[in-house]
This record gives C-alpha cells, structure tokens and sequence, in this order.
C-alpha cells in the first residue's frame, strides 16, 4: 500500500473490500483468503504467487510421540483390524468417560465413539494422523491404547525428540 500511495479508505473503495476487514487483516486480526488477497493485491498493481513447499508442523515432544504412536496404528488401520481392535477399544472408550470431564476432551470422546460405531476407518486415519488443532486434541483422549506392541511402540518412537 505504501509503494502504491493507496489508503485503505481508497483500497476499499476500488476493491469492494470493506475498510474494516482491511485494517483486520494488516493488524493481523483476521486472515484472508488468496482470492481475497488478491483482489486487493490486484487494485496496486500486483498479482499474488503462492509458492507451495513442506514444512515440518510444529509440535510440542508430547505431541509429537502421541503423533508417531497414532501414525503407526494408521498404517495398520484396517475395517478387519478395527473389527478386530473393537473390543479394546470400546473399554478404553468406557473407562475415559468414566474418567474425562470438561471441554474439549469430552467431545472428543463422542467424537470417538461416532466414528468407531460408524466404522469410518478414513476419517479415523485423518484424526490419527491429522495435524490440526482438532486431531491433535482428540489424541489426548485416544482410545487406541494398548493396541500396538511394546516393540511396536519402540519402534514408532525410535529417534522422536
């Protein structure tokens, strides 16, 4: 905006973009998305380029062993290993309820539940390895225990930091 001489009273007129969503985004208040973005970027003259590259998630140690131990099982994730796991699983399920009071960890729990009922092994694979702030939180709850073996286990966790 600066090297273009806009303000954002301008950028909003010739954008169609409302002024306080403008002011949001560069307080940092809001995100925008590309399309928005470029939009706005487009009324000064530049076009938005977006360059895609991995970048390795930030997690704290806990999360990250909790990761590697759900990333496992996913790899072994089967509707024949869930059918088999079921029982595990369901007393693993009956004993955190028992346990887990407050939110969010009690809807990760139903959340548990509805996917095991509904035997839903994909989005079972994306909660066990997902990395949004969702996947990571019903992890804290898994009902997955005890279902990898001591060396399974060491070997998922061999090298975590």
């Amino acid at each position: 905006m600066r090297e273009a001489g806009a303000t954002q009273a301008m950028l909003a007129r010739i954008s169609g973009v409302h002024q306080p969503s403008i002011s949001q985004f560069l307080s940092g208040r809001i995100d925008m998305s590309d399309e928005q973005l470029d939009r706005l970027l487009s009324c000064l003259g530049y076009r938005l380029e977006i360059t895609r590259r991995a970048v390795e998630a930030q997690m704290t140690r806990s999360e990250r062993r909790s990761w590697r131990l759900h990333q496992a099982l996913a790899s072994r994730l089967t509707p024949d290993a869930l059918a088999a796991w079921r029982p595990t699983i369901e007393r693993n399920l009956e004993r955190q309820r028992r346990g887990v009071t407050g939110q969010p960890h009690v809807r990760h729990l139903e959340r548990w539940t509805c996917l095991i009922d509904d035997e839903d092994v994909r989005a079972l694979r994306r909660v066990l390895t997902g990395l949004d702030r969702t996947s990571i939180e019903m992890r804290e709850v898994s009902p997955m225990a005890g279902l990898l073996s001591r060396q399974d286990r060491e070997r998922a966790l061999a090298g975590t930091r």
